[in-house]
């Protein structure tokens, strides 16, 4: 079975909301668009370009979608390592809504979530890989479908915005699997899922020691 594997760029204080550009997403009055832009050294852009080779199908989002496929079919330069996959690959968009998709290669899921997602996985030769579409990760963490999550965290708050961890997600442990910081301090951590959280006490343990002898 394929991995599923979910990139998600945060900001310090945990929003995700339009780290692209002003005009992205500023549903809700967001007006922070584009937070990430200035962050984009060679660092950062060698991260992206490993993880799209990576991929063999990608998982959307409709909001994340629509944003993509408002500019990346116009990237025609094969040389892309973004725009030559994502314009290649499958991509699917589980949708009540979406019916007559324009950009090439997308299938829209209409169907039960984890049912869908799970053959998918099954039948994907490479990683299916959810980009951004929180809304869409947080359902899929809590179904326990995402083996892998790339967090990567801008030197950034904005006090506004669309959070990705919200109250109520599923307790889920995670297990460091590596990362880096760029040179222009943004810090890129992968994670894989573990299952649920192990809890304890350091009170508890500080009540168990032996007592210490006494000086004599």
């Amino acid at each position: 079975m394929g991995k599923l594997v979910s990139t998600m760029f945060v900001t310090l204080d945990g929003v995700h909301q339009a780290p692209g550009g002003p005009e992205e997403d500023p549903s809700g009055g967001f007006t922070h668009g584009g937070w990430s832009f200035t962050y984009g050294d060679e660092d950062f852009g060698r991260f992206v370009a490993e993880v799209f080779e990576r991929a063999g199908a990608f998982l959307l989002g409709r909001r994340t979608y629509d944003i993509f496929a408002s500019y990346w079919p116009k990237i025609t330069d094969p040389g892309n390592p973004i725009a030559s996959r994502l314009n290649a690959l499958p991509k699917y968009v589980p949708s009540a809504t979406l019916t007559d998709p324009a950009w090439s290669g997308t299938t829209v899921l209409t169907g039960d979530l984890a049912k869908e997602v799970t053959a998918l996985k099954e039948r994907t030769d490479g990683e299916l890989q959810a980009h951004g579409s929180g809304a869409l990760v947080r359902s899929l963490l809590d179904l326990g479908l995402v083996d892998t999550l790339h967090l990567v965290t801008f030197p950034v708050v904005l006090g506004s915005g669309r959070r990705f961890f919200q109250e109520g997600a599923l307790p889920t442990k995670f297990r460091h699997t590596g990362g880096l910081i760029t040179r222009a301090g943004v810090s890129v951590q992968s994670y894989d899922v573990a299952g649920r959280p192990e809890y304890g006490s350091y009170i508890a343990e500080q009540n168990q020691r032996p007592p210490r002898a006494l000086p004599h």
